[in-house]
This record gives structure tokens, sequence and C-alpha cells, in this order.
């Protein structure tokens, strides 16, 4: 049997995840998943992709809001419920979403703990950004996710690629929103509909990796691995690919220890990676 293992929800971009015991599926993704960014001076979105010292900022959930502590800077409360303030424009990869900016009080805080300007943005719920219509039907949102509302990855896949890594690393490298247990390893990329707790989702395209991945979550630090190691057995189309975007149909709330049952799977080129043996690392 598939079980869900763990779930994960960033609410801020590209900062820590908060790993949770349930987590209520909306029409956008996750429950509170992504809703906050910071952006530069251009209103265009930053990640750790090009600024590591980002993974030092660790988010919780609170009853009332988002709490985001720094080791320099101590913590800072970000309410749920914030002043409402006109929507403007700004950049996610290709896409164009709206926003609103949410105090200038608390661009300070993140400009200082992250030493370089930027703003903190928040999604309200009237803005709708549609994912990829090459991918899914029209209708279907998510947040200011990269590109898709959940990230699904198998526990077996990390166990494989663990085994041919000279160390092993954790599943926080990959930010993946819903881990499972039991399967084979890579057993998500063939999925294409499936069921937990009654909720729908569907496979929409395997998931490219970034050198995000070869940042340390605890310490900022950026090195070779994992893309190294990933090059050697998981490209296509001249991509590394781990993991598999989701998107759903229905709402509800799914559980650690929820069943994740395939009800059909993928039989496009596209989903299929040839298999490559374990070599030692």
């Amino acid at each position: 049997m598939l079980q869900v293992s763990e779930l994960y929800i960033y609410p801020i971009k590209s900062l820590g995840g908060v790993a949770v015991q349930n987590a209520e599926v909306t029409r956008r993704g996750l429950q509170h998943d992504r809703r906050w960014m910071l952006v530069n001076e251009h209103g265009h979105f930053i990640t750790q992709r090009e600024f590591p010292q980002m993974a030092l900022l660790k988010a919780s959930i609170q009853s009332d809001g988002i709490t985001v502590h720094h080791q320099s800077s101590g913590s800072l409360l970000i309410p749920f419920n914030c002043e409402r303030k006109p929507l403007q424009q700004f950049a996610v990869w290709e896409d164009t979403c709206f926003g609103q900016y949410v105090s200038e009080e608390f661009d300070e805080w993140f400009s200082e703990a992250l030493n370089m300007k930027c703003r903190l943005v928040y999604m309200p719920d009237d803005s709708e950004r549609e994912v990829d219509q090459r991918y899914a039907k029209p209708g279907i949102i998510t947040s200011f996710a990269d590109a898709y509302p959940f990230l699904l990855i198998g526990q077996a896949s990390l166990n494989d690629l663990n085994k041919r890594m000279p160390l092993p690393l954790p599943m926080n490298r990959f930010r993946p929103n819903i881990v499972f247990t039991g399967g084979d390893a890579y057993s998500e990329d063939l999925m294409n509909q499936i069921t937990i707790a009654g909720i729908t989702f569907y496979g929409a395209k395997l998931c490219a990796r970034c050198v995000l991945t070869t940042i340390d979550q605890q310490t900022a630090v950026k090195a070779k691995e994992p893309l190294k190691t990933l090059a050697s057995y998981r490209m296509k189309n001249n991509k590394i690919m781990f993991g598999q975007n989701l998107v759903h149909e229905n709402t509800g709330i799914i559980s650690l220890g929820d069943e994740l049952k395939v009800l059909s799977t993928h039989t496009e080129d596209r989903f299929i990676v040839a298999k490559q043996p374990i070599t030692t690392a």
C-alpha cells in the first residue's frame, strides 16, 4: 500500500518548508502554501537560486499567522488577515500574476535579515493565476509556486538516489508537498490519476530540478550534489527530473497515513525516464 508519509507547506516562496500532520487542499493548493513571496525593487520574485541565504529564514504556521525566524534578526509574525491594498503585477518566471505589498515594516525586516533590498508580497483570494494550459485543463489555479500546486515524491526515489550518492541527502532539498512510502523508486513518474482521502489528483509533468537542490537548508552552503549524481541517470530532454507536479479537481483534508491510490498511469514518452542500474558512489 502507498501511504502519505510527509506533508509540507511553504508559506513564503523559497523559504523553508513547514512539516504538518494534515493539510487542507484548497482550490489553489495546500492552504497557506506560497501565498507570500519576496520580490526585488522591480517586482520580480527572488529565490534561493540567486540568494541562498534565504534558506536561513525559517517559517512556522501559527493560529493567527506565519512566524518567520532569523538567527540574527529575531522573529516576525505575518498575520493571515492583512490590510487590503491595491493589487499590482508581479513576475514569476514567464507569468504575470497579481498580489499586494504587505507592509513597509516587514519589507525592512526582510531586507535587513537578507542584507538586500526586498519587499513582501501576498496573493489574496481574488487573485487567480492559472497553471500552464499545455499540461492541465483550463481553470486550474496555483499560488506563487513555480508552476503547479503540488509536488509529489516517493520516499523510495530518495532512497534510490542516496544509494548512488557519496553522502545521503534529506528530502528537504527537493521541496515536495506530498511524500509517500511504498512502491518502487520513481513510481510517481507514471502516476496519472490518483486519489488521497477522496481528493483526485492528476500528474501534470515531471519536475525539472535546478541549482536550488544543491543548497544545504541548514547552512545555506551550495555544493554540486545532488545534481551531479542525478544527471548521470535522471536526464530527459536535457533536464534533470525528480518528482512529479500534480494538479487536482476537488478539495478536502489530507493527512499522514492516508492511502494513495493509483487509478491510472501515464503512457506518454515525456513521463518515461530510462532506468539505470545503481553503481557505487
